[in-house]
Protein backbone atom coordinates (compact mmCIF):
# COMPACT_ATOMS: atom_id res chain seq x y z
CA UNK A 1 0.00 0.00 0.00
CA UNK A 2 2.99 2.80 0.82
CA UNK A 3 4.14 1.66 -2.26
CA UNK A 4 1.52 2.63 -4.59
CA UNK A 5 0.66 5.60 -2.31
CA UNK A 6 4.67 7.16 -3.00
CA UNK A 7 4.58 6.09 -6.45
CA UNK A 8 1.32 7.79 -6.79
CA UNK A 9 3.03 10.89 -5.20
CA UNK A 10 5.73 10.72 -7.73
CA UNK A 11 3.58 10.20 -10.69
CA UNK A 12 1.49 13.54 -9.81
CA UNK A 13 4.67 15.38 -8.39
CA UNK A 14 6.39 14.96 -11.89
CA UNK A 15 2.99 15.72 -13.61
CA UNK A 16 3.13 19.00 -11.81
CA UNK A 17 6.68 19.58 -12.58
CA UNK A 18 6.13 19.48 -16.53
CA UNK A 19 3.15 21.71 -16.51
CA UNK A 20 3.20 25.24 -17.40
CA UNK A 21 2.70 27.05 -13.94
CA UNK A 22 -0.59 29.00 -13.47
CA UNK A 23 0.00 32.94 -14.06
CA UNK A 24 -2.18 35.56 -12.06
CA UNK A 25 -0.59 37.98 -14.18
CA UNK A 26 -3.34 39.83 -15.60
CA UNK A 27 -1.30 42.70 -16.92
CA UNK A 28 -0.29 41.25 -20.16
CA UNK A 29 -2.22 42.04 -23.45
CA UNK A 30 -4.82 39.71 -24.64
CA UNK A 31 -3.36 37.48 -27.73
CA UNK A 32 -6.60 37.88 -29.47
CA UNK A 33 -7.35 41.66 -29.94
CA UNK A 34 -11.08 42.37 -29.09
CA UNK A 35 -13.60 43.12 -31.75
CA UNK A 36 -14.53 46.33 -33.00
CA UNK A 37 -18.00 47.11 -32.78
CA UNK A 38 -18.65 46.50 -36.67
CA UNK A 39 -17.31 42.77 -36.04
CA UNK A 40 -19.79 42.77 -32.98
CA UNK A 41 -22.43 43.88 -34.40
CA UNK A 42 -22.10 41.43 -38.03
CA UNK A 43 -21.60 38.42 -34.97
CA UNK A 44 -24.39 39.29 -33.14
CA UNK A 45 -26.40 39.27 -36.38
CA UNK A 46 -25.17 36.06 -37.97
CA UNK A 47 -25.96 34.44 -34.20
CA UNK A 48 -29.70 35.50 -33.97
CA UNK A 49 -29.92 34.57 -37.97
CA UNK A 50 -28.78 31.45 -37.52
CA UNK A 51 -31.41 31.02 -34.34
CA UNK A 52 -34.12 32.29 -36.93
CA UNK A 53 -32.90 30.05 -39.86
CA UNK A 54 -33.78 27.21 -37.40
CA UNK A 55 -36.89 28.12 -35.74
CA UNK A 56 -38.64 29.51 -38.68
CA UNK A 57 -36.95 28.17 -42.12
CA UNK A 58 -39.65 25.67 -42.45
CA UNK A 59 -42.79 27.79 -42.23
CA UNK A 60 -41.29 30.93 -43.68
CA UNK A 61 -38.59 29.35 -45.96
CA UNK A 62 -34.46 29.12 -45.96
CA UNK A 63 -34.06 32.98 -46.94
CA UNK A 64 -35.18 33.85 -43.30
CA UNK A 65 -32.07 33.52 -42.14
CA UNK A 66 -30.17 36.01 -44.19
CA UNK A 67 -33.24 38.58 -44.20
CA UNK A 68 -32.78 37.98 -40.35
CA UNK A 69 -29.23 39.05 -40.63
CA UNK A 70 -29.32 42.25 -42.09
CA UNK A 71 -32.54 43.43 -40.59
CA UNK A 72 -30.54 42.68 -37.10
CA UNK A 73 -27.45 44.69 -38.09
CA UNK A 74 -29.69 47.60 -39.94
CA UNK A 75 -31.65 47.62 -36.32
CA UNK A 76 -28.20 47.20 -34.29
CA UNK A 77 -26.95 50.39 -36.35
CA UNK A 78 -30.32 52.75 -35.68
CA UNK A 79 -30.05 52.02 -31.93
CA UNK A 80 -26.47 52.71 -31.99
CA UNK A 81 -27.23 56.12 -33.72
CA UNK A 82 -30.45 56.60 -31.04
CA UNK A 83 -28.23 55.69 -28.50
CA UNK A 84 -25.42 58.35 -29.19
CA UNK A 85 -28.31 61.23 -29.65
CA UNK A 86 -30.16 60.12 -26.35
CA UNK A 87 -26.20 60.43 -24.79
CA UNK A 88 -26.07 64.23 -26.56
CA UNK A 89 -29.49 64.89 -25.39
CA UNK A 90 -28.72 63.83 -21.64
CA UNK A 91 -25.49 65.90 -21.51
CA UNK A 92 -27.10 69.09 -22.66
CA UNK A 93 -30.49 68.46 -20.65
CA UNK A 94 -27.60 68.33 -17.38
CA UNK A 95 -25.52 71.10 -18.50
CA UNK A 96 -29.08 73.38 -18.50
CA UNK A 97 -29.62 72.19 -15.42
CA UNK A 98 -26.22 72.56 -14.06
CA UNK A 99 -25.95 76.34 -15.47
CA UNK A 100 -29.65 76.89 -14.11
CA UNK A 101 -28.60 75.59 -10.45
CA UNK A 102 -25.36 77.47 -10.17
CA UNK A 103 -27.15 81.19 -11.79
CA UNK A 104 -30.24 80.57 -8.94
CA UNK A 105 -27.56 80.46 -6.38
CA UNK A 106 -25.70 83.31 -7.87
CA UNK A 107 -28.88 85.56 -7.92
CA UNK A 108 -29.47 84.83 -3.93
Amino acid sequence: MDESNSKNFEDLYSRMKAERPISLDFSEAPKKPEPTLDEAREDLAKSVSEIAHVIFAKRFGPLVGSVTQTTVNAVLKDLEKSAYRFKGDVTLVAEEFIDRAINKKRKK
